[in-house]
């Protein structure tokens, strides 16, 4: 048998790690790129051997754009007119269709209340993390000071939406604001969690089962169908129903507060005819119908206690749009976590403004709009972020537009590390990042809180990944150091609470002195010509009601007071020398006045003073003895 040469293995393998040496070779002169909006560095294998001109490389990715402008614009003037325009019923010619629908499953006995403010104040001066990093508050605007009055007092839901990026994603760190803004000022519930989103999977404080629905993310809104296109709400996310769609959503115990929900809001449009059945604690079953319009529909459900809630399109599941549901109580703080991936925050300039504000509308209006965004715009070697900063300004105004009664607070970027060759470290753009939030929040008349301070007052995020509080990337929190970073936040707010506390303290005494003021001025205008009269009628009502009661006045106002309170014509002694028991031969009294009885009515209008237009008044205004006689 012939015997067939054997293959030169060897030197096909050299061949190989040669052209694969070339190819890594070639790929080191390759310039820094940008695709899809990401900046791609240098690849340089032959550090070694070759060096490049990184300087001049940085300051090609300066020059370069660090995002799609055309991504951002936006017509403020079109915003407003079409919220005006699109508003329910804002057309009189316009057929009213019912948006508010309600689902009483029994009487609320057992809602939580909130706590005593005197109690959360006390704790809320207890820190929860070492260092305070202030909330800094814009000098032209009082809207986050007046939120900060509502949280304290209001006896309803206090509604904070958290717009942000993944650094949020699956209730990171909104999670434990909540939970520490519930423990202190009352409230329940884990607020929004959407109809359908492949990514409910990941998050811990309400458990999400969906089947029927298509769901869209505003980031690839491309994708989706025009009619979803053009309603997407700052959720991010627009679900499509099949005939039957249903979603069921269960309450957990991941943290506090999660169980104690007597409330659910569920939003949604639907353009046909439909009917939606609702199945509470998987025992309570409603049907509702529901008659089509291009409104925003909620249906809200009550009960003692929601333990979990299913939602099912029974019939007219064509154009239906599901956004998702509220869980919250009946007062105290609720927060809505709306968060979408790699959102820069162009994406609310994609939703529909008219949508949002009704369901602000629907809920009740936000009272705070907290905005985090930037990550995904910061570059190491980057210092420059001027544009980025105008940009933040249009999303401060869009928020207005869409929620009018809000207060908006922007966060500053979170703390990031970039790979050097001596390993991770602190990346160079952060502090320029966070500048520029701080001058465009500041520009905007927003409060602003620097959030990367926060963290490295922790060590960074070199510590946080140490600790495992991040991620490998040293980019992204994990559960553990979203409550770091959430402490560090509700300790600042606890910071404007407290002050808020005092000036609501101070503002109350301030006016009780004002009011008791007021009422002193009134009854000296009200009742000195009753005591002018009751000394000029003493001899002949001597013990009288208003003898008495000009006594009685005489002791607690000053002389010169009653002086300059007395009518030109008085005697130069005024009311003040005439005691009770001395006949009544004042030189102001005319010479034929009868004897007048204490008790007639008209008494006071045969006393003709000097024509002044106050005094005639003191007079007309002189109570009844019976009134009188009450202030004894």
């Amino acid at each position: 048998m012939e015997r067939r040469p054997e293959r030169e293995y060897s030197r096909t393998a050299w061949m190989a790690v040669a052209a694969l040496i070339g190819v890594l070779a070639a790929v080191s002169f390759i310039p820094p790129q940008r695709v899809g909006g990401v900046t791609l560095r240098r690849a340089n294998i032959l550090s070694e051997l070759i060096s490049f001109d990184e300087e001049h490389d940085d300051e090609a990715q300066q020059a370069a754009p660090l995002f799609d402008e055309e991504e951002f614009q936006i017509d403020m003037e079109a915003v407003a007119e079409r919220i005006q325009a699109e508003q329910p019923a804002a057309d009189t010619a316009r057929r009213t269709v019912q948006t508010h629908f309600e689902w009483i499953a029994a009487t609320d006995t057992l809602a939580a209340r909130r706590p005593a403010l005197r109690d959360s104040l006390r704790a809320a001066s207890l820190r929860l993390v070492d260092s305070l990093t202030h909330i800094e508050l814009p000098e032209a605007d009082s809207s986050f000071l007046r939120f900060c009055d509502t949280l304290l007092t209001a006896r309803r839901p206090v509604r904070i939406a958290f717009l942000g990026d993944s650094f949020v994603e699956g209730d990171i760190l909104t999670a434990d604001l909540r939970e520490q803004l519930q423990k202190l000022y009352g409230g329940g519930g884990a607020g929004f969690a959407p109809m359908a989103s492949p990514l409910t999977g990941f998050r811990r404080t309400i458990r999400t089962q969906s089947k029927g629905w298509t769901s869209y993310n505003i980031m690839q809104r491309r994708n989706a169908p025009q009619h979803l296109r053009e309603n997407f709400f700052v959720s991010g996310w627009a679900c499509q129903p099949a005939a039957g769609a249903s979603t069921r959503w269960e309450c957990t115990d991941e943290r506090e507060g999660l169980e104690r929900c007597s409330a659910a809001r569920i939003l949604f449009l639907s353009p046909s005819d439909s009917r939606i059945r609702l199945t509470l604690n998987d025992s309570l079953h409603h049907e509702i119908a529901v008659e089509g319009d291009a409104a925003v529909r909620q249906i809200v459900v009550r009960a003692p206690r929601i333990r979990s809630l299913a939602f099912s399109v029974a019939e007219g599941h064509e154009g239906m749009i599901g956004y998702g549901a509220l869980f919250e109580e009946t007062e105290g703080a609720a927060v809505d976590n709306y968060s979408i991936r790699s959102n820069n925050g162009q994406a609310m300039f994609w939703t529909n403004p008219s949508v949002n504000a009704q369901i602000d509308a629907l809920v009740g209006g936000y009272d705070l709009v907290i905005l985090q965004y930037g990550l995904n715009i910061m570059q190491q070697g980057v210092r420059s972020y001027g544009n980025y900063g105008a940009q933040i300004g249009k999303m401060v105004a869009f928020v207005r537009e869409c929620f009018p009664r809000a207060a908006v607070l922007v966060l500053g970027v979170s703390d990031r590390s970039a790979r050097g060759e001596a390993g991770f470290r602190p990346m160079d753009a952060v502090p320029y990042m966070t500048a520029c939030q701080r001058e465009a929040a500041r520009e905007a008349g927003a409060a602003f809180w620097p959030t990367s301070e926060a963290m490295r007052a922790e060590g960074g995020m070199g510590r946080f990944v140490q600790r495992g509080w991040a991620g490998k990337d040293y980019t992204h929190i994990n559960y553990a150091g979203g409550r770091r970073v959430a402490w560090a936040l509700v300790d600042a707010l606890n910071e404007r609470l407290r002050e808020a506390d005092a000036r609501i303290v101070r503002v109350r005494r301030e006016q009780q002195i004002v009011d008791s003021l007021r009422h002193s001025l009134l009854d000296r205008r009200l009742f000195s010509p009753i005591e002018a009269y009751g000394a000029r009628t003493a001899s002949a009502s001597s013990g009288s009601l208003y003898g008495r009661a000009a006594t009685e006045t005489q002791t607690e106002a000053p002389a010169a007071e009653t002086q300059t309170e007395t009518p030109a014509e008085a005697p130069a002694g005024g009311p003040d020398t005439a005691p009770d028991d001395t006949p009544d031969t004042a030189p102001d009294t005319p010479d034929n006045a009868p004897a007048e009885e204490p008790g007639a009515p008209d008494a006071p209008a045969r006393y003709e003073p000097a024509p002044d237009r106050t005094d005639t008044l003191r007079v007309a205004l002189r109570p009844t003895p019976q009134h009188h006689s009450a202030r004894r």
